[in-house]
Parts: structure tokens; sequence; C-alpha cells
């Protein structure tokens, strides 16, 4: 007689789980779905708010460790205040920084001294890019063709970008996957850059 509650609570908890198979439930596969995919990070270029300059650097340390944390900082705050200001994605525009550096890894026409940090002008050997005096005006190059890219409105900020007429019509490409065959040859450009993109907003 002592046995009956447990054959009862086992009971309920059977026709439970029952239930929810009928319905579609599955904790398992709810689980398992990757990061990237349970919180999506944003594809319009133009627009948006930041998730932040720490989020930024814990991102961008978790690929690159060796990197000098303090300048890693100083770029994302460069980044946040330089989109900001021209209505561009923060977050894009320092995801896209990334996928170009290598994670400022550089190792190609494009040198670190350089402050060039989206490869404008790297078009092979003899033609190594654009260089900046600093980071801020590479920064702001990068944001300004980015811009060019996403919008036809008008630049808030002074010229830095030498390239920035060049890019035609304005506003070609006013998602991330519009950079694809553009920006890059890659056609798979948008995609890589919204993997790095999703991998911020699941942290």
């Amino acid at each position: 007689m002592r046995t009956f509650p447990v054959y009862i609570a086992i009971l309920a908890l059977v026709v439970s789980l029952a239930s929810c198979a009928s319905s579609g439930a599955s904790f398992a596969v709810t689980a398992s779905l990757p990061p990237e995919r349970a919180r999506p990070g944003p594809e319009r270029i133009m627009g948006g708010v930041s998730v932040g300059e720490e989020r930024l650097v814990g991102f961008f340390m978790e690929s690159n460790p060796s990197k000098d944390r303090a300048k890693v900082a100083r770029l994302a705050a460069l980044y946040v205040e330089e989109s900001s200001l021209e209505g561009v994605n923060p977050d894009i525009a320092f995801a896209q920084m990334c996928l170009e550096t290598g994670f400022l890894r550089f190792g190609g026409l494009v040198t670190e001294d350089m402050n060039n940090f989206c490869g404008l002008g790297s078009i092979g050997p003899g033609q190594p890019g654009n260089a900046f005096p600093d980071e801020r005006t590479g920064v702001r190059a990068h944001v300004q063709h980015l811009k060019a890219y996403a919008s036809a409105e008008p630049l808030r900020g002074p010229l830095v970008d030498p390239r920035y007429r060049y890019v035609n019509p304005k506003g070609k490409a006013p998602t991330i996957h519009g950079l694809g065959g553009t920006w890059a040859a890659d056609r798979e450009y948008g995609v890589k850059l919204a993997g790095l993109i999703g991998r911020i907003y699941a942290r």
C-alpha cells in the first residue's frame, strides 16, 4: 500500500512527458541551439545601439588574447564614437575590423602601423593600401567608407576616407550581405561577418 503514491507520481510524470512530446516540445533540441541562432545580430548597417565597449573588447580578446587589451579598448571606444556620429551600427563596424585585420594580426599587405582597419586601397603588390596618421583617423575612414556602401545620406563629420568618392551609387549595400561581391570579392563575405556579429550578441 505504501508504494501506491510512488506509482501515481511515476504515472503522472509519464503522462506529462507524453503531453510535451505530442505538442512538439523538445528540451534537448532547444538547449543545443547555437547561441548565434538564439540571439542573432543586426544585418542593417545603419542604425542600432551598440552592445557596449566592454562587450566588444571581451569578444575580441576571446579570439586574440595575446593582443594589448588597452589598444583593443581604445579601438572599441573609437568605433562606438565614430559609428554613432555617422549613424552606423558600431557593432557591425567593429566586427568588420576584426574580419579584415584577423583580429589585429594583420599579416598581409596592410601593416599595423598604417592604422588601416578595413583594407582601404589595398589592391595588390605595390598598392598595400592607405595609411592614416592615427587610430581615430583610421577608424573614421573605415566608418565613412562603410556608410558610403550603406546609405546615400551625407557624412556628418569631416571627410577623411580617400576612397569615399569611388563608392557609387551610395547606399548600394544597406545590409551586411550586400557587401559580398561589392566591398569584397568573396561572395560569402556577408555570411562570415554575420557569424562574427552573432558571436558578439551571443556573449
